[in-house]
């Protein structure tokens, strides 16, 4: 019996192509699979897959049939309680047994939902599929700054560095075979004759010296055509390709003061955690600035942003007046996208509210694409989302929610994120 052994190199990961299928067949039911899951997901739960239920219905394949009426001959398989003509009463339930959809019934069998286990990548790539930056444009398409090297074929001419040996070799090649063939086919010739002169004694002397002199005269002309040539040298061409790019920077705002206690720090970083993901997997390049404040802002990288304990009062203008100054300092509103997302329990000082009202109505929200704040309280506003919806009220793209706990995370970042169809 013949033993088949798989030796591929990626024989850890045999059924995924067989997965991708299955994912792109099954798309609706899976996202809306995934959609209920995320009710209850904790976002801790991010470095986890999810198993979800398909009903067994939507499996189902589709298949040709007759339709009524017409003349059909069929036969069906008979048994001993059956004769022609007897009627069999339908099963009890409104169901009928076997494999198929549908509930079963007391005497039937039926069949279960389809359990199917998305891996994190699958679900994360399901879940932020219609998922977007809003308002997002091409700033730098007028320009063409940046270009693409993408190969165009090949050239005779171009660095050394370039050169394509195989096709020169095999162009080195042809070259000689075509300008040495009637050397070699006359020297062929030659030799056979030489060979049948020197068979058939007596020689003729003179005209064996005469075919051997034309012997070595038509090897020495063989050997004179090239190995290679520079006819022969081809070159990888590239070209520049423009390429339209787009700039985005979001800003990062996270209130640390002391209102924010423990469960409202570790809300906000599920949050921002959350939204960092989603940049990075949907954009190649954009630039995240993050910035803390309690009276004093201040701009931090990544490991602060989500792990330092430094903590104090609250003055939310300090983090604007930051924002605003790195704004212009660094992200010129002519060629970047600005977005920003702001956390904050929305307890401030209460004449700090409305210079933060002003800051953002004149110095920042006209020159953003998109502003999302999220408010993290259980009870009532605070005065800080009072201030807030007089910007909401003269700005569309300023969004403003509200977080009472875990399980508002998802469902507030999807509606802040979601693809709007214009």
């Amino acid at each position: 019996m013949a033993t088949l052994i798989d030796r591929r190199l990626d024989g850890k990961n045999k059924s995924a192509v067989n997965r991708q299928r299955f994912i792109r067949r099954f798309k609706n039911q899976i996202k809306k699979a995934v959609t209920e899951a995320m009710n209850g997901r904790s976002i801790t739960d991010i470095d986890n897959g999810e198993k979800v239920n398909i009903p067994a219905r939507d499996l189902s394949e589709p298949v040709f049939g007759h339709g009524p009426g017409g003349r059909r001959e069929a036969i069906h398989p008979g048994n001993k309680e059956f004769v022609a003509g007897d009627r069999a009463a339908r099963p009890q339930g409104g169901a009928g047994g076997g494999a198929g959809g549908g509930q079963a019934s007391n005497s039937g069998e039926g069949e279960d939902d389809f359990v199917f286990e998305l891996s994190r990548e699958e679900f994360l790539e399901l879940f932020f599929e219609d998922l977007e930056l809003p308002n997002l444009v091409r700033t730098q398409l007028a320009k063409l700054t940046e270009f693409k090297s993408v190969r165009a074929g090949f050239s005779s001419a171009g660095n050394p560095a370039n050169i394509d040996v195989v096709r020169s070799l095999k162009g080195a090649m042809a070259r000689r075979m075509a300008l040495a063939a009637p050397y070699t086919r006359r020297l062929r010739e030659a030799e056979d004759q030489l060979q049948q002169l020197l068979d058939e004694p007596p020689a003729d002397e003179s005209r064996a010296r005469e075919l051997i002199e034309e012997i070595e005269r038509l090897r020495a002309r063989a050997r004179a055509v090239p190995f290679i040539d520079t006819f022969d040298l081809r070159y990888t061409n590239r070209v520049k390709q423009p390429q339209p790019t787009t700039q985005a920077v979001m800003f990062c705002i996270m209130d640390v003061s002391g209102s924010m206690d423990r469960a409202r720090k570790d809300l906000a970083k599920r949050f921002f955690t959350l939204l960092y993901l989603f940049l990075k997997r949907n954009y190649e390049k954009i630039e995240v600035v993050f910035i803390r404040h309690h009276t004093v802002a201040k701009e931090v990288d990544e490991q602060e942003f989500f792990y330092s304990r430094e903590t104090g009062g609250t003055v939310v203008s300090s983090a604007l007046h930051l924002m605003g100054e790195t704004m212009v300092a660094r992200y010129p509103t002519a060629s970047w996208n600005i977005y920003v997302a702001q956390a904050s329990d929305g307890d401030n000082w209460h004449h700090d509210s409305p210079a933060c009202r002003d800051l953002l109505l004149k110095q920042i929200v006209p020159f953003v694409r998109y502003y999302a704040y999220i408010e993290i309280t259980p009870d009532r506003h605070q005065s800080l989302w009072e201030a807030y919806e007089e910007v909401k009220e003269q700005h569309p793209h300023f969004a403003m929610r509200q977080i009472d706990g875990p399980a508002d995370i998802y469902p507030v970042f999807r509606d802040l994120f979601k693809r709007r169809v214009s």
